[in-house]
């Protein structure tokens, strides 16, 4: 079994992985001063919850945006005796035409894979965690860059720790746009307003892939995944292809596939570019 691992910075998420097929995955809060010990605990105890452990373990593929988290998921697939494959953009079969390939978020590029491997090019993905990340495939497989903003959840949390009156609110889409009291008027603010920012990126960069790629906007596949992607209004977002919240764990299987030069890579069948998505689905490892 590979343990696809996704280290983020608000959640650690798991993935276990046999074949093409993500088991299972759980998710835990990041602890950036976690030990070697603390980490394993975490991870095997996540593993448990649906009757596996690190023991079934082969490899660890990772993607970490935390780097003290590297060291210490190196330190216990050392004492394992386990494979470790860390995605960044030295391994990443496909180009990265950006001015600093090494800056880029390894979660980012997996992401451009799976998404590249599993849907089509060019392609769109909108990663709704900590920080909301705009990330874009050219039509022949590159990443090329995209948009970062600040999440909807660093929004209420800075609302409700920078201010004296103001609370901690759920993330529902309110009826309308005029709050009538401070919740309602914060959910206006933070739902209604998250959802057009999403949507005025989306725009902008839509055009900017039409101009570039010479495409029509419809063949531009547009993915999203995250934490917060399941949330209700981000269904109603335009031009949807499917949501994925697992895209990234499938994407460290790809590459895990891909470096280990195994016959069945997801995505493979069907060449670099995959196919269209259709119409909107909402995909979860059940759908495998």
């Amino acid at each position: 079994m590979l343990l696809a691992l996704d280290i983020g910075n608000t959640n650690v998420t798991l993935g276990l992985v046999n074949g093409e097929t993500v088991m299972a995955s759980r998710r835990a809060a990041t602890r950036p001063m976690s030990t070697p010990d603390e980490l394993e605990i975490l991870l095997d105890g996540l593993l448990r919850i649906d009757g596996a452990s690190m023991a079934d373990v082969t490899g660890i593929s990772l993607a970490s945006v935390v780097p003290a988290l590297v060291a210490v998921a190196s330190t216990i697939a050392e004492r394992r005796g386990l494979s470790m494959l860390i995605a960044g953009p030295g391994n990443m079969p496909m180009p990265v035409r950006v001015q600093r390939p090494a800056e880029v978020g390894p979660d980012r590029l997996v992401n451009a894979l799976a998404v590249a491997r599993l849907y089509g090019t060019p392609a769109i993905v909108v990663d709704f965690g900590t920080a909301t990340k705009f990330d874009c495939v050219s039509r022949d497989g590159a990443f090329i860059g995209g948009a970062i903003a600040p999440g909807m959840g660093l929004g209420i949390d800075a609302l409700a720790t920078r201010t004296a009156r103001l609370p901690r609110i759920d993330l529902e889409e309110p009826e309308k746009a005029i709050g009538t009291d401070t919740v309602s008027a914060m959910q206006s603010g933070v739902v209604l307003g998250y959802r057009a920012l999403t949507t005025g990126l989306l725009e902008r960069i839509q055009i900017e892939m039409v101009r570039t790629e010479h495409v029509d906007v419809d063949d531009i596949q547009l993915v999203l995944t995250g934490g917060l992607s399941a949330v209700p209004w981000v269904r109603s977002l335009p031009g949807v292809d499917a949501i994925d919240p697992e895209l990234t764990l499938k994407g460290l299987a790809i590459l895990w596939a891909l470096a280990n030069g195994e016959p069945s890579v997801p995505g493979e069948e069907a060449g670099w570019a995959g196919s269209a998505a259709g119409s909107i689905h909402i995909i979860s490892e059940r759908d495998e």
